[in-house]
């Protein structure tokens, strides 16, 4: 296929477009769109089913066994200078080789690196046809590992397909315990043609340094030229703006101003102020570049206390406690991932009152169009250099590799706002513990760790001096080795007991970390979700289709075992799907509310995980497509910026209620607390008007458990005086030993501008009332608690089609409904 020259410049040609893409045996030929992926485009194409319907993953995995070849053609004016054209091409995965006109311009090895080549001796007047051969990742993979001085392991469990810690690429493409195993690659980033006269700008630094209310911003510009030069050169930002010369020589040149703001318009996080960005315009020569600037000082903050070590991220000199998820790729296949949907996500953890989330270190990083998404809604990113739950080598070669990309995203990133924190791996020190190999020789492979974690550091202290630096997640600190997965007393912890060790809920309340930047719980995906990769007769959760969706081992099991110490049996598929994910949130709720209260010994929660990047059960609060599972409605509440929380205390003779205010200003709360017994009837039991200092956690009432009368849970509700209520309920025994009733609870629905209004009332206590449907759109809540005489209405948002899809699929679950075996759990309007 020919194309013109097209873009800013005239002599800019971008290839990005539809390209051929076939087999190096020539067995399958297809379309491919680039930026793309290979397996979407066979899928596209027809020659392939969906990978993410039934058990299709395992019919597909000999893809990525097989070399790949992508071409196309492209067209140069018969006048064309043939000199000082360069290919600037990203995200390309991994092993391939590039070739113009059957020359080799390009052979790269890693996925997270930028190339900019000089391939003038390859190309010709008229037609010319570019390759990319896309070398098989499995076959390269076990061929460094073979070729490696030792063995390094990778996490099996995680990776049915092996030896990806050999390459750099997503190591979830490999699989993991919440992914698709099939290995996918192509090129996800530009490609483009760029003939340069004389410069080019390689990459542009910004460093901030605040002082006394003012800030000095630094901008650093790398300018690689030919031939020596005087250039002029012009950098504004806000309302002041720089111009010069410069004599420039030929190689590598830098360019360095600085700019004071008196006084700035601060960015902060999200619930914490407004999130300003400034314009930074940059013109060197006729290259333009632009950058939008959030001017903040965060500071990660490790002083010793009483206890050992503090660890939170002061911001614009307030300490924040962080509230929020960590962040896997939006999708498993890199042609699905869009900013649209992607915006989607992450205004949905903004809409649940977070204020962080974690860029998990076996994902990607991310590309420019997701910071900028973070910069704008005020999510503070911390960031994990891409390394995750295996041993890596540490031979010269590889660590070359890491150095330059540590150096290319690092400065790419570092004039993003929502930045807080680069940390160097996942888990790594743990997997230390985690194979035979490095258990008998751990001398060997801590010392082949640490060789890559000082790379790591050392490349991005050289680019950006002042930034916050974290070696491993969990970790107690630098140069510490040691275990961090239970320590309350300094670093990040990862809490994984509960799932992973079986323990009750009550196991989050025995920890008290200074930071949980990992813990989680699963459950099933919900309904609308499970029918697009399943049929009917799949509706089992031992069905090979259910259980090829389930890819932590034992999870479903896991699952089931740990419901039925809290709740009654369900009836059918679709309650027991409902009643998982009642129990995650319940879970997630557990952890977070006791660990707020601890508030400043403990400043952050991050939860894992956001999104799914595929149709699976998992430990995400939202569906694959972004729909809210319960967990997300219940983290809007435990993550509100004000919340009251009943905690119970460690001997169980008492409930505690604890009030959180994470604002800048004290709150006063009025709380009412009443007991309600299955029927509904309501006792008050106290009514208490407390103040709270800000960014203070206090008790403000406790509960006496023989207070409480039998077969009754302990219900609270409050307001507060900067406009926020709430309400939630606490039950002192398992729900199972509660005799329920029927609710029967009543829905009208009417249909509004926004989409449907939904008002419910019930006949007696319900529990966990929750509203489903087949619609795209949102619930403006969820996860109810009603009894008589209150009546709850919610707004389902959609567009006209989608509400009427909705008011046609609207179905009513709750607690009781879920185990009563002539109920279908169902009430339909």
């Amino acid at each position: 296929m020919n194309i013109p020259a097209r873009s800013k410049a005239e002599n800019t040609l971008d290839l990005a477009g539809e390209w051929r893409l076939r087999d190096v045996g020539g067995r399958h030929e297809a379309a491919m769109a680039i930026p793309g992926d290979a397996i979407s485009a066979l899928h596209a194409a027809g020659l392939i089913p969906d990978p993410y319907s039934g058990r299709n993953e395992y019919e597909l995995r000999w893809i990525a066994e097989e070399d790949w070849l992508a071409s196309r053609s492209f067209l140069l004016p018969a006048d064309a200078a043939l000199d000082g054209w360069h290919l600037d091409i990203d995200y390309l995965d991994t092993v391939a080789e590039v070739r113009i006109n059957g020359r080799i311009v390009l052979e790269a090895a890693n996925s997270f690196r930028r190339f900019r080549v000089d391939v003038s001796h390859a190309l010709q007047p008229g037609e010319n046809r570019i390759d990319i051969l896309f070398r098989s990742n499995i076959r390269a993979g076990q061929a460094l590992q073979e070729a490696q001085p030792f063995y390094v392991p990778y996490h099996a469990g995680n990776s049915p397909i092996p030896n990806g810690n050999m390459l750099r690429k997503t190591q979830c493409h490999f699989g993991w315990d919440w992914n698709i195993a099939i290995a996918p690659f192509g090129l996800y980033g530009r490609i483009v043609l760029e003939r340069v006269d004389n410069i080019l700008i390689a990459q542009v630094l910004v460093h901030q340094a605040h002082e006394n209310g003012s800030v000095r911003l630094t901008v650093e510009i790398e300018v690689d030229a030919r031939h020596e030069d005087s250039l002029s050169y012009a950098i504004a930002f806000g309302d002041q703006a720089i111009s010069g010369y410069a004599d420039i020589s030929a190689g590598t040149n830098w360019l360095t101003e600085s700019f004071d703001v008196v006084k700035p318009q601060l960015w902060w996080p999200a619930g914490s102020g407004e999130q300003h960005l400034y314009q930074l315009d940059i013109r060197v020569g006729a290259l333009v570049e632009t950058r939008r600037i959030g001017l903040r000082r965060i500071e990660l903050v490790t002083e010793p206390d009483e206890v050992g070590n503090r660890f939170l991220f002061r911001v614009n000199g307030r300490e924040i406690f962080c509230r929020g998820a960590n962040w896997i790729p939006q999708d498993a296949l890199p042609s699905r991932i869009t900013p649209q949907a992607t915006e989607d996500l992450l205004q949905s953890a903004v809409d649940a009152n977070m204020n962080m989330i974690r860029v998990w270190g076996g994902g990607f990083y991310e590309p420019d169009w997701f910071y900028d998404l973070c910069d704008r809604l005020g999510l503070m990113v911390w960031q994990d250099f891409m390394f995750a739950c295996n041993l890596y080598p540490s031979t010269p070669e590889f660590l070359a590799e890491v150095d330059e990309e540590v150096r290319y995203q690092t400065a790419r990133l570092s004039h993003h706002a929502c930045i807080a924190l680069w940390c160097g791996d996942n888990e790594l020190i743990g997997a230390l513990n985690w194979f035979e190999e490095s258990r008998r020789n751990r001398d060997r492979y801590l010392v082949s760790y640490d060789r890559l974690n000082r790379v790591i550091e050392t490349a991005l202290k050289e680019m950006l001096p002042d930034t916050n630096w974290w070696p491993s997640s969990p970790s107690p600190g630098p140069m510490n080795f040691g275990d961090a997965w239970h320590d309350d007393s300094s670093g990040d912890m990862h809490f994984w007991s509960v799932w992973h060790e079986g323990k009750s809920f009550d196991a989050y309340r025995s920890v008290n970390p200074r930071f949980c930047s990992e813990f989680g719980f699963q459950s099933f995906p919900s309904m609308p979700v499970i029918r697009t990769f399943a049929e009917l007769q799949d509706m089992n959760i031992a069905s090979p289709v259910m259980e090829a969706h389930q890819k932590n081992a034992g999870g479903n099991a896991r699952i089931a075992e740990t419901m039925f110490r809290t709740f009654r049996f369900p009836e059918g598929f679709e309650n027991f799907v409902f009643l998982s994910q009642v129990q995650q949130g319940l879970a997630i709720r557990t952890a977070v509310e006791y660990w707020r209260s601890l508030k400043p010994h403990c400043m952050g929660a991050l939860y894992w995980q956001l999104n799914d990047t595929w149709p699976v059960a998992s430990w995400s609060s939202l569906d694959y497509g972004g729909g809210w599972k319960a967990l997300h409605y219940m983290a809007r509440r435990f993550f509100a910026p004000v919340t009251v929380s009943a905690i119970p205390d460690r001997d169980g003779s008492a409930i505690t209620l604890h009030a959180v205010n994470d604002t800048l200003h004290p709150v006063s709360i009025d709380l009412e607390i009443l007991s309600i017994d299955v029927s509904g009837k309501a006792v008050a039991l106290q009514q208490i008007s407390q103040a709270v200092p800000t960014d203070r956690a206090v008790s403000v009432a406790s509960i006496a458990l023989d207070e409480t009368p039998e077969d009754s849970i302990l219900f609270y509700r409050w307001s507060a005086s900067d406009g926020g209520t709430g309400c939630d309920h606490f039950s002192p025994k398992p729900y199972k030993a509660l005799a329920l009733r029927d609710a029967g609870i009543g829905m009208v629905v009417t249909t509004t501008a926004e989409g449907l209004s939904i008002t419910l009332e019930a006949s007696a206590l319900a529990l966990y009332v929750m509203l489903e449907c087949d619609a795209k759109g949102r619930f403006s809540d969820n996860v109810l608690t009603l009894y008589p005489g209150e009546c709850a209405t919610v707004t389902f948002i959609a567009n006209e089609q989608e509400a009427a899809k909705a008011a046609a699929t609207l179905v009513v679950r709750d607690l009781h409904s879920s185990f009563r075996p002539q109920s279908q759990a169902a009430f339909r309007q």
